[in-house]
């Protein structure tokens, strides 16, 4: 029996398109953790990928029809800029994202004003547009996973329009909790909620964060405005089945990345400028909830505490840029480039540099620094070797691989710099077990597990109206 079709629906899609240097456009494999953890099985299994056209040679390429190259099937969204800026700016990044990380400034944000108003209905357009594409390309009862908060009004159009569709939705942040949620006018918080209710399920990578999306569901029953239509049976009258499907990675894809010659050549330099010293290492995206200026603080505390790392210890920081249309973010970076000057000038020795930053966004040059760590430092506020994981107990992935870290509270710096002294004072042979228990742990799921978990989830929950 032929299994659906499927349809991969999310905001940034699979390839990204550049002009070579005959003019000629050219596809290369779309970064972020999406097309990172999903790609592969994608690719195995065959599907469509829905996914806005996001460079002017990304709308020249949509401008084609629909692209097949590197194993995938991409049907590009244009969608006029300035709509574009609306939808992603000002709502998705600006407001949700934050809403959802708890790290809304409260005392100024956000403004509810009438130019708020007009990006809301730019963010419906694009969900409408998104929707409108979907019904399009489906085919009769179809499966269809739509990825994080970018679009969280799909699924009521859907379930209105296409209800012989089998569809989920995946979250890949957590998920705001009721006293957070209401921050949001009525009407607003009831139409993100019944567009995530239109799904016959929602996925989350953890329990709490489902948790936290059940709450929020079952506070907006009791707030329904009065003139609120839902276009489908949605939250207003049931709270949606959840589902937990941690994403994972293709450790064979990882492992031929690490040996190609570019990761080889990245790993020398990083051997030659850290010698033999230990090395704390993390690798990020420059974002507020990757609590990044708090892990410079504690190692600056450890510095500061336990002089007998001085000089035995570089900490390797690739962090690159992000969502730097956003001056929050440009601050940010500003305030992490000018940590790292006050703590190399406080503790810096000739011939010894306390931290290594680089803000290149360079694949292999990220592999080279997981290969030569010690401590790898993970802190989110809400999100090689044999070395030593210390891990945030916020961090999505602390369910799975909590058993296999050292702990710590993101948010307590002193308690970081312990907990980095603990994880540097590993003997060579506890240092192994828990690097191997982490691996193993790693690879215990494929992303073509996840995808079946997804794909599972939109079946076998009921439809929504």
């Amino acid at each position: 029996m032929p299994q659906p079709e499927l349809i991969i629906v999310s905001n940034r899609g699979p390839l990204s398109f550049a002009h070579d240097d005959s003019g000629a456009l050219v596809p290369t494999r779309g970064g972020g953790g999406l097309v990172t953890s999903l790609g592969p099985a994608v690719a195995e299994v065959g599907g469509t990928w829905i996914a806005s056209a996001i460079t002017d040679a990304d709308r020249e390429a949509a401008a084609q029809g629909v692209v097949e190259a590197q194993g995938f099937r991409l049907r590009s969204l244009v969608v006029e800029p300035d709509a574009y800026r609306l939808f992603y700016d000002v709502v998705a990044n600006a407001t949700l994202w934050f809403l959802h990380h708890n790290l809304m400034d409260l005392a100024r944000r956000p403004r509810i004003d009438r130019r708020w108003r007009e990006a809301w209905e730019g963010y419906r357009a694009v969900n409408a547009a998104f929707a409108e594409a979907v019904v399009e390309e489906a085919g009769d009862s179809a499966t269809v996973l739509v990825h994080d908060y970018h679009l969280s009004l799909l699924g009521a159009a859907l379930a209105e329009k296409r209800p012989d569709l089998a569809t989920a939705h995946f979250h890949h942040t957590p998920f705001v909790e009721p006293t957070g949620l209401r921050v949001l006018p009525d009407d607003v918080a009831t139409e993100l909620l019944d567009g995530l209710a239109g799904h016959r399920a929602c996925g989350f990578h953890s329990a709490r964060w489902a948790a936290g999306f059940e709450a929020s569901a079952r506070s907006v029953l009791d707030r329904v405005p009065p003139t609120f239509v839902a276009p489908a049976r949605s939250v207003l009258d049931r709270v949606p089945p959840t589902f937990v499907a941690p994403a994972t990675i293709d450790a064979d894809e990882v492992t031929r990345a690490k040996e190609s010659p570019e990761a080889a050549q990245r790993l020398a330099a990083l051997d030659a400028a850290v010698g033999d010293r230990m090395v704390i290492a993390r690798v990020d995206r420059i974002e507020l909830s990757k609590n990044i200026l708090r892990g410079f603080h504690a190692y600056d505390e450890l510095l500061a505490t336990r002089p007998e790392w001085r000089e035995r210890v570089v900490f390797v920081a690739r962090v690159y840029p992000s969502r730097e249309g956003l001056a929050e973010y440009l601050a940010y970076r500003q305030e992490v480039e000018a940590l790292v000057d006050v703590i190399n000038d406080r503790w810096g020795r000739p011939g010894w540099a306390p931290i290594l930053l680089d803000t290149a966004d360079d694949f292999p040059g990220s592999l080279a620094v997981l290969r030569r760590y010690d401590v790898l430092l993970v802190n989110p506020v809400r999100d090689g070797r044999d070395g030593v994981l210390v891990l945030s107990s916020e961090a999505g992935s602390w369910a799975e691989l909590g058993p296999f870290a050292v702990r710590i509270n993101p948010f307590d710096v002193s308690g970081t710099a312990e907990a980095l002294d603990e994880a540097l004072s590993m003997d060579r042979a506890a240092r192994a077990g828990q690097a191997a228990a982490l691996r193993q742990a790693v690879c215990r799921r494929t992303p073509r597990d996840w995808l079946d978990e997804q794909v599972r989830a939109a079946h076998t929950a009921p439809p929504a109206r």
